[in-house]
């Protein structure tokens, strides 16, 4: 068992206890000051995700302003496209979905079929949770950009407060231009500030923490670049699957799975509503349920298998990052801590807790046992 022997002197005491004085202030601070953060972090993410695709570009154009602007025109032309394509269609799901709600809380054809073919207990507690204020204003809204704008709400309830006065048009494009304007000049200094940092550490001490810095970045690289992508690419997928078994709200469903698969598994979660969705098919289709719920399991099925077999392999290969657990475990402490901004910050500071961990913690104390192999033994 490896434990710190070292003696608990007056000192040493006052140094841990101003320590913990110190983190309890800084953790304060960054909740006090979480709404005005949220758009540096998410232009900083943002940054660090884009940041090998700007050094592409700038191989071939040389300049990096120009290669930044080329990398940003392409990055919000795909995510412009993507929006133009989604959002119409998940606006027509939602007006559906509102529909079919709607149909089921009143005595209309599919209720009574519904009714018919769910077992009592399931189909009034189903009929209760659907007949709530909260759901039933949620698919009442006139567009999904007003919907979207209600999600935020109580996502955001900080950041939406800042745009949600007599100016909120204005303050509403303030915001992203805010992001944007971060994100052009994180980008335009990440490469120097790459380079640079490590001539700014002290030669006593540069070979330990760039090797700290080395293992938390590659821990972020597994985390912000290849699980990302990896859930853009799952997200596309179960929205494909669904949408072709034809559940109410399948692209919207199919993209929170892929969004869920950011904590590996957790994709599992999305079965609760795929269930519920496909009972709702059944019943306003006349199809068996077992069928449609069978469809529906095998779009989870053919991802995972696909995930598995050819994503993980491909894009993260064999490196070793955050079990699923502590990645849970992450987000809720960090996200009651700070709210969204520990949301946007839990697994950077994760990875870097356990880099130090590593590094400056169980490395040390591993030497001294290799050093003193008896010294346990004859204790």
């Amino acid at each position: 068992m490896i434990l710190d022997k070292t003696p608990y002197s007056f000192d040493r005491v006052v140094r841990m206890a101003l320590a913990a004085g110190l983190l309890w202030g800084v953790i304060t601070t960054l909740g006090y000051l979480s709404d005005v953060l949220i758009p540096f972090a998410v232009a900083l993410l943002l940054a660090y995700i884009l940041n090998p695709l700007v050094y592409r570009v700038q191989m071939f154009v040389k300049s990096r302003g120009l290669a930044i602007g080329l990398t940003l025109f392409f990055f919000f032309a795909v995510l412009g496209g993507l929006c133009w394509i989604v959002i119409p269609l998940m606006g027509r799901e939602a007006a559906h979905m509102g529909r079919l709600i709607s149909d089921l809380v009143s005595n209309s054809k599919l209720a009574e079929e519904a009714a018919n073919r769910l077992p009592p207990d399931v189909w009034q507690a189903l009929r209760d949770y659907f007949d709530t204020p909260e759901v039933r204003n949620f698919f009442r809204t006139d567009s999904f950009i007003s919907m979207a704008q209600s999600t935020l709400r109580k996502v955001l309830p900080g950041l939406m407060g800042i745009i949600s006065g007599t100016y909120s048009v204005l303050l509403a494009l303030v915001v992203p231009a805010v992001v944007l304007l971060y994100l052009i000049f994180l980008l335009m200094d990440f490469q120097k500030v790459r380079v640079a940092w490590k001539e700014m550490i002290p030669p006593q001490y540069r070979d330990s923490v760039v090797s700290f810095v080395e293992e938390f970045d590659v821990a972020m690289n597994r985390y912000f670049r290849g699980q990302t992508t990896i859930a853009g690419i799952l997200g596309i997928f179960f929205a494909t699957g669904f949408s072709l078994v034809g559940l109410p709200m399948g692209i919207l469903l199919g993209f929170f799975v892929g969004l869920l698969n950011l904590v590996p598994y957790l994709q599992l979660i999305g079965l609760i509503p795929a269930v519920v969705l496909a009972a709702i098919h059944a019943l306003e289709t006349g199809q068996s349920f077992w069928v449609v719920m069978g469809m529906t399991g095998l779009v989870f099925v053919v991802v995972q298998i696909i995930q598995d077999a050819v994503l993980v392999p491909r894009i993260l290969g064999k490196a070793m990052g955050l079990s699923p657990a502590v990645m849970l475990l992450s987000l809720s402490i960090w996200g009651k801590l700070l709210g969204m901004l520990g949301l946007l910050i839990a697994l950077p500071m994760t990875c870097l807790v356990l880099a130090y961990y590593r590094r400056l913690v169980l490395a040390p104390a591993a030497s001294r046992l290799i050093v003193n192999p008896g010294e346990e033994g004859g204790s």
